[in-house]
């Protein structure tokens, strides 16, 4: 049965088209995939389907009743009170205007998202923002949810906690994602928005792209035979005087029709060329750690650990926030100092930071200037290129490159800081959570360029498929500052993890069988009081996660470092702990 439909679609904000008479039909329990390149009109989308915005023409069909929930891809700064204050906030009555019905629907979609009522939200992390969010969403009982980038800053475990979550949902969903293994995962369907129409393909991620392949192909030979229809045609009406007084008038109205199919056309935006301005290679040996060990007193972010990373070697980033990846890259790089052990540098090693220039770009300044500032030409592969060039294969227009980068989306400017960091001479790259914002296609070329990168990668991600893509071993922060090394991405990680947690059974014994069971009644009071307690963990664990982030933490007197950092690791054991308990309790409870 269909909730919702749009019917010959078309909107238009000043310039070219932006839909341009496009239908969908979303059915039950549906869970569809929305695709296209940055700034193709994929939040705008959500809107018309949400009914923020109206199409300038055509028809939006819903069910009668149908409710909509949508989840923004940027947190609001504005939200602050309790949870339970902010998840209830216009949740509607039970049947006749009952209020407690209202409150045990409250009540219970706080209790699935683990959240703790009295918290205020305004002192949660991004990721637990997102947790009330989606709480509030689905407090109406929404019969299709829409979510716009709902994996933005959050980490692997949060991420696979949110996957799970979904695929249990009894609703349908639409959703846009850069996140090409969630997306794999949960999407039943995609539609892909592009130049201004919307194609379904019925079919998962994988397909899709053999399918998208194949109709790009199909539609470049078919317009290839058009524009030689069309050349012939130019050349016949140019011909001698006498030739045209004699010509067919039918045949010239067929050449203005062509002219104005043509005019009408929408190519596709070049693809994105992205250029290394590599520097001299380092030598065979970049970097070396020995029995690092860095942390203040009892606490320890990182525990005698040992590396040796070689030229070319493409290294992998991988824990929850606040685990330390930061500050790993900084003690490689040499910016901190550790407590024991060391950290030695090749000969030659040039390295380029992107977490670095992150908060650098000059609002003030327009696209060029803040990637080279006042200069004209930028050297890459040895080849001197303009500006407006270079930024070109960052798909900006040469009006965009040399406009203000205040009018910017988030996927832009995340190619600007690529197009700055790339146009540095480096031999060494270091990513810290390069991937957000940025669409499919651009992923996917970038993957490709630090494949053929000649120097060395350390790649701070939760893009799981990026990882499997890019790197040639993992470092992975597995709890009280130990961090072990990988050979292999992300897959190759979780089947090492999935292989040592497996206990086979001694000889001859038979594993026993789970049998259900009721909680006890004093297990079912812990499950009812583990989310608040874990939110109230969560909290107060960012606080030492955000002060621990800032330069002038490590300022402070060695004493009080190192009693901060004490207290954290303790928050962080029993956030383990709680969490482990909260999942034995629920699965006992099934």
């Amino acid at each position: 049965m269909a909730l919702l439909s749009l019917r010959n679609v078309t909107l238009t904000f000043g310039g070219p088209p932006l839909f341009n008479g496009i239908d969908l039909q979303i059915e039950e329990r549906e869970r569809i995939g929305l695709l296209g390149r940055n700034g193709a009109g994929k939040t705008t989308l959500l809107k018309v389907i949400h009914g923020e915005l109206s199409p300038d023409e055509g028809e939006v069909w819903r069910s009668p009743g149908l409710l909509t929930a949508c989840l923004p891809q940027e947190v609001p700064t504005e939200l602050k009170g309790p949870v339970v204050e902010t998840v209830a906030a216009d949740a509607p009555a039970g049947a006749g205007g009952d209020e407690r019905e209202k409150q045990r629907r409250v009540d219970r979609v706080i209790s699935r998202m683990a959240l703790s009522p009295e918290r205020d939200v305004e002192d949660l992390s991004a990721g637990l923002k997102r947790r009330v969010l989606l709480a509030k969403s689905l407090v109406h009982d929404p019969k299709l949810l829409l979510l716009d980038e709902p994996t933005n800053h959050l980490d692997i475990d949060s991420i696979g906690w949110l996957e799970d979550f979904l695929l249990q949902y009894d609703g349908s969903l639409v959703f846009v994602t850069h996140d090409r293994m969630f997306l794999q995962k949960l999407s039943t369907r995609i539609i892909d928005l592009d130049r201004a129409r919307l194609v379904s393909w019925a079919c998962d991620y994988d397909n899709y792209l053999k399918r998208k392949e194949t109709a790009l192909a199909a539609e470049a030979k078919e317009w290839a035979v058009f524009d030689k229809k069309l050349a012939r045609e130019e050349a016949w009406v140019r011909q001698s005087i006498k030739a045209r007084r004699t010509r067919n008038e039918g045949r010239v109205r067929a050449l203005k029709r062509l002219r104005d199919e043509r005019s009408a056309r929408r190519e596709r935006i070049g693809k994105v060329r992205m250029g290394f301005r590599e520097a001299e290679l380092s030598g065979r040996k970049v970097i070396e750690a020995k029995g690092v060990t860095f942390g203040f007193g009892d606490e320890m972010v990182i525990r005698d650990f040992d590396v040796s990373i070689q030229r070319n070697d493409k290294v992998g980033i991988i824990g929850p926030n606040g685990s330390g990846k930061t500050t790993l890259l900084r003690l490689l790089l040499g910016e901190l100092s550790p407590l024991a052990g060391t950290v030695r540098h090749g000969t030659k090693v040039h390295a380029a930071y992107f977490d670095q220039l992150r908060d650098h770009l000059d609002e003030n300044s327009s696209v060029q200037d803040n990637v080279i500032d006042g200069g004209q030409v930028v050297t890459i592969n040895g080849k001197s290129k303009h500006i407006v060039g270079y930024l070109q294969g960052f798909l900006f227009s040469p009006e965009r490159a040399r406009g203000p980068i205040s009018r910017l989306s988030g996927g832009e400017r995340n190619r600007l800081l690529l197009a700055r960091l790339f146009a540095k001479p480096s031999n060494v790259l270091v990513l810290d959570e390069p991937t957000n914002d940025l669409d499919v296609e651009t992923l996917e070329l970038l993957e490709e360029k630090l494949l053929e990168y000649k120097g060395t990668l350390l790649l701070v991600s939760h893009d799981r498929t990026f990882l499997n893509n890019v790197v040639t071993s993992t470092l992975v922060f597995e709890g009280e500052g130990k961090l072990n090394e990988y050979v292999g991405g992300y897959n190759d990680w979780r089947q090492h993890s999935t292989a040592v947690e497996t206990k086979k059974p001694k000889a001859g014994a038979k594993p026993p069988k789970e049998r259900p069971r009721k909680l006890s009644y004093n297990e079912q009071r812990e499950l009812e009081t583990l989310p608040d307690r874990i939110e109230k963990l969560e909290a107060e664990l960012e606080v030492f996660h955000q002060a621990m982030a800032d330069p002038e933490f490590y300022k402070r007197e060695r004493a009080a470092i190192a009693k901060a950092n004490a207290t954290a690791q303790t928050l962080k054991q029993e956030l383990r702990e709680a969490y482990q308990r909260w999942k034995i309790l629920e699965e006992g409870c099934r």
